[in-house]
């Protein structure tokens, strides 16, 4: 398939989802400029014309009706790359009636099938129905399977733990990614940064249970490669270097927030960062020893 017939799946799948889930409430586009450039693309171009660099991005929210759901409801992100549909779409499942081991399993059954059944195929209302079926099944075993409840001993404030996972991609360029890592970091109350580009690196700081959770979120959506490179714990209420005791989640953190951070892009997509001021970034930050563990260089 041309380009052009690429952009024409995909603009004629945005009409078909936009007349099934016509309610603002079902179907969200995050943005209209794209969809825009999309559809002048396709009604304008010449074969041989390159795609429009933004590319459509929307959410579909949906509930469960079924006897037993109480209406439970979910979201697929979706966003398309330029080749679809010879490529897989990003779709990421969101569901709080999901545990996040389940929200996992789901998220990586989800790729499977679309692997192995919509490759080729338009899929995002296959995905829509996929997961319709397996979320009621996945919540019908929870509660089966949920365990008598039992009284926990109060853990201690010494037992909380300060984590910082510093994050390694092969690289990072889709849109609906980069805003998934600045929306997920903030909806977890971490911090740090994301440098876009090849390579990707991510850093994020906060709970170590936040922590977990993003790096459960992140991992499960489609990577050539993605890995914690170095993770550093600290556990509170303990004696410090300075021989006071650590009792504050904010007096352990090196960033405010957590922001994309771009080093004098450049090369022929402009998707290398000049490594060079990565790591006065880092330096200026207290973090220049993971630059060697990144890179196996030392910065200077």
């Amino acid at each position: 398939m041309s380009y052009i017939e690429w952009a024409e799946s995909q603009l004629a799948e945005v009409e078909l989802l936009t007349s099934m889930f016509p309610g603002p409430d079902e179907l969200e586009l995050t943005d209209q400029l794209a969809l825009a450039d999309l559809r002048s693309y396709v009604e304008k171009s010449v074969s041989g014309d390159k795609p429009p660099p933004s590319r459509p991005q929307f959410f579909i929210k949906q509930r469960l009706d079924s006897s037993g759901m109480n209406g439970t409801e979910f979201i697929l992100s979706c966003a398309y790359p330029s080749e679809y549909p010879s490529v897989l779409p990003d779709i990421t499942i969101r569901c709080s009636a999901l545990s996040r081991a389940q929200q996992t399993e789901i998220q990586t059954d989800l790729n499977k099938y679309l692997m192995g059944h919509c490759l080729g195929e338009l899929c995002v209302l296959a995905a829509v129905d996929w997961v319709k079926e397996k979320l009621e099944h996945f919540i019908k075993k929870s509660s089966l399977a949920a365990p008598a409840p039992k009284v926990e001993s109060a853990s201690p404030a010494s037992q909380e733990v300060f984590s910082r996972l510093w994050i390694y991609s092969h690289h990072i360029y889709n849109k609906s990614k980069r805003k998934n890592i600045l929306e997920w970091s903030k909806e977890l109350g971490l911090s740090g940064f994301s440098m876009p580009g090849k390579p990707g690196i991510v850093c994020v700081e906060g709970p170590q249970s936040a922590c977990e959770e993003f790096w459960s979120r992140v991992k499960v959506l489609t990577w050539k490669k993605i890995m914690i490179r170095h993770r550093e714990d600290v556990t509170l209420n303990r004696p410090g270097e300075d021989g006071e005791r650590v009792e504050s989640m904010d007096s352990l953190r090196k960033f405010t927030g957590l922001e994309e951070a771009m080093f004098d892009p450049h090369g022929n997509r402009g998707n290398h960062m000049d490594l060079g001021q990565l790591y006065q970034f880092l330096n200026e930050k207290g973090c220049c020893d993971v630059f060697q563990i990144y890179f196996g260089i030392e910065g200077r």
